[in-house]
């Protein structure tokens, strides 16, 4: 007997221009997997696409309605805790997020090729408006999911993911690139990018030093010792593609990359994600985003202030030059150098915003 092929990712290197392509033997993979289940297939349509890592959703139409058929790109111990994970929310937390339809044999999964497989209720959903009240929407979706969240007990096998006791190790690697970032540009001086990153390197890297030790006297220490369970749930990846309105309010999708964590490190992402979007920062949609979070998941004194430390740090400029480090005579260009641009006007908006906050606080807090 012929060992099963393992599923590969299929465009390393992001040159595929086809985002719906599927190799055929995970085509053909598909149709096994759901042999798994009491649904007669009618078609598959692919929605999104990890071609890069290995991970893919088809919608597909069956005799008993629509569903969505999805391969976790992650190891399967992995992707276990994340499925463990989703049926939690579910079936004991009556959450919105999609149920998942298990196999004839009652499982929540079926392995192939290496990948975990999973078929899910398909909920009708539509993304909420890209203002401020639609804003709003998400972050009382999300406060809600990681109020929810609490108490969840990974599957036997499963790997446990946290990031709960990671932080200073996050803004020390930070200040640890900030070093390689200016070795790198001083090496590379003559690339279009490099001159504009080097005059900005030392601010950044003070900023995250100072950011390091505010967290370093803050009661970051005390409050990650409730533990993962006591904490939750981060999604990671929250935005406007991942918490969509549906039935009931906001439903909350691709759960692939839960772990435990400080529940106000997604708040940030989306909150300073947000504020790239818009082009600078702006308090009153934070102050808007932060009131509609609090309602679902009220945060604490202690909380409110890791979430101002984390909007601290040089966030934006790390992520988006962070990769020079793998090829910096192809990454450091002109479109690279427009970035960071972007990132030095919107940071000038910052500060005034963050101290606005510090002394706002109280309106959250009390």
């Amino acid at each position: 007997m012929m060992a099963e092929e393992l599923i590969k990712p299929w465009d390393l290197d992001g040159t595929l221009d086809d985002d719906s392509y599927v190799p055929s033997y995970i085509e053909e993979m598909a149709k096994n997997v759901m042999t798994h289940y009491d649904l007669t297939v009618r078609s598959y349509v692919v929605m999104a696409t990890k071609a890069d890592k290995g991970g893919l959703i088809w919608k597909i139409e069956t005799d008993k309605g629509p569903f969505s058929l999805k391969v976790l790109h992650r190891r399967p111990t992995r992707s276990l805790f994340s499925l463990g994970a989703q049926a939690y929310l579910v079936e004991e937390k009556k959450a919105r997020v999609p149920p998942i339809y298990k196999t004839k044999t009652g499982e929540d999964f079926v392995e192939a090729g290496g990948k975990l497989w999973f078929v899910a209720e398909w909920i009708a959903l539509e993304e909420a408006s890209a203002d401020l009240e639609g804003a709003k929407k998400l972050c009382g979706g999300l406060g809600e999911f990681h109020r929810l969240s609490k108490g969840y007990e990974p599957p036997y096998g499963a790997e446990k993911p946290s990031r709960l006791y990671r932080w200073p190790r996050k803004y020390e690697k930070m200040i640890k690139k900030m070093s390689w970032f200016r070795d790198l540009t001083t090496a590379y001086s003559e690339m279009p990018a490099s001159s504009i990153i080097l005059s900005v390197v030392d601010k950044f890297e003070q900023q995250a030093i100072q950011a390091l030790e505010q967290l370093n006297e803050s009661r970051y220490s005390e409050l990650i010792k409730k533990g993962d369970k006591e904490w939750g749930l981060v999604h990671q990846d929250y935005g406007w593609a991942n918490g969509q309105l549906g039935p009931g309010g906001v439903w909350l999708i691709d759960l692939d990359g839960v772990a435990y964590d400080l529940p106000i490190r997604d708040l940030r992402k989306l909150i300073t994600n947000q504020m790239e979007e818009l082009g600078k920062w702006d308090v009153e949609w934070i102050k808007g985003m932060i009131e509609a979070y609090h309602e679902t998941n009220p945060i604490d004194e202690d909380l409110y202030h890791l979430l101002l430390i984390d909007m601290s740090l040089p966030n934006e400029f790390y992520l988006q030059v962070k990769d020079m480090v793998y090829e910096p005579t192809s990454f450091l260009d002109e479109e690279v150098k427009m970035t960071v641009e972007h990132i030095i006007a919107l940071e000038e908006t910052k500060w005034p915003v963050l101290k606005e906050l510090q002394e706002w606080k109280g309106a959250i807090t009390s």
